[in-house]
């Protein structure tokens, strides 16, 4: 036995040797430097998978990786969500595109295609029926790229968006004032556009809209007999929309305002407003000859002119009588 010490010591190193060479084949021990600061080590396998110590090796991607609706849009998936985005754009499914759109225009940004997002994102909005975020993309797009050719569609798509947020005419009308605004902006920048029939179409709904809100206070004055507010109200109706469809209407409240306003009035003031009345009437006979409210305020005109004879017939036969009194 104490011959076979040596042998077993041999047998044992030898075992040992053999175990150290093929541990050094299979790995191979680099230096990392971790997020924390801190220089640890990694080792590198034979099938080349990096395994560092406090960080997850990655998760091999599934085969329906790409159609998870959590997963984030990146430069790697770019054309893969773009490409969907567009799917769903066609499909009508504008929520859906319209988040991807959004996740996308970031990443297209200084590339050829991040106009085309941005107006995709905001026709979304628009198809969808979400007209203030679609306005305000538009309008982003607009000023962006206000070179590309694109962009006078954009700037027209803005002011219908904006001319949905007008209100019913009974509201406030800040919203109008601004469509008006954004129209007049387009023409002068886009004079010989396609859209501009529609754009006349569309200042005109505008502006009949703000005419109804203001013939409606026209003929609340009326009715409530505040006649001298009514008279300041026509006056500035016909300043702003006399060639609107509410025109014939407010003459017709007008002639009749001023004819009972003068009927009610003292003595000395009833000439000059039964004049007024008449004088209405003449200007809607003139600007509106073929209106078929004509007849029906034509007799507050002639009986006005009735009145005012009357009255001067009194005033003279007055001073007539004054006169010959003093000669006697």
């Amino acid at each position: 036995m104490e011959n076979c010490k040596p042998i077993y010591y041999i047998i044992l190193i030898f075992s040992l040797l053999w175990f150290c060479a093929g541990e050094s084949s299979a790995r191979e021990t680099f230096f990392y430097s971790h997020p924390s600061g801190k220089e640890t080590t990694a080792h590198v396998y034979e099938n080349h998978q990096y395994v560092i110590p406090g960080v997850d090796k990655k998760k091999p991607k599934s085969k329906n990786s790409s159609n998870s609706k959590n997963k984030k849009v990146t430069f790697e998936t770019f054309e893969e969500n773009y490409m969907k985005a567009r799917q769903y754009y066609e499909k009508h499914l504008y929520i859906s595109a319209a988040k991807l759109f959004e996740e996308l225009y970031p990443l297209s940004l200084g590339t050829p295609l991040a106009d085309t997002v941005l107006f995709f994102f905001a026709d979304c909005y628009y198809l969808n029926g979400d007209y203030e975020l679609a306005a305000y993309h538009f309008k982003e797009y607009a000023g962006k790229y206000a070179s590309n050719p694109r962009a006078e569609d954009a700037h027209f798509k803005a002011i219908q968006s904006l001319s949905h947020l007008s209100p019913d005419y009974s509201l406030d009308q800040t919203e109008t004032y601004y469509v008006i605004e954004e129209i007049e902006a387009f023409i002068g920048l886009y004079p010989n556009s396609s859209h501009m029939e529609e754009c006349n179409a569309l200042l005109d709904k505008m502006q009949n809209k703000l005419a109804h809100k203001a013939f409606e206070i026209l003929k609340l004055y009326y009715n409530t007999e505040n006649y001298k507010a009514a008279q300041i109200a026509a006056r500035n109706f016909m300043k702003k929309y006399s060639f609107s469809q509410y025109a014939d209407d407010a003459y017709a409240i007008w002639v009749k305002n001023n004819y009972e306003y003068a009927s009610k009035s003292v003595e000395s003031k009833k000439i000059e407003r039964y004049t007024e009345c008449i004088e209405v009437f003449q200007s809607m006979q003139i600007y509106h000859p073929d209106s078929h409210l004509t007849k029906e305020v034509a007799k507050y005109a002639t009986e006005a002119q009735n009145r005012i004879n009357k009255k001067e017939t009194k005033e003279t036969k007055k001073s007539k009588k004054k006169t010959n009194k003093n000669e006697n």
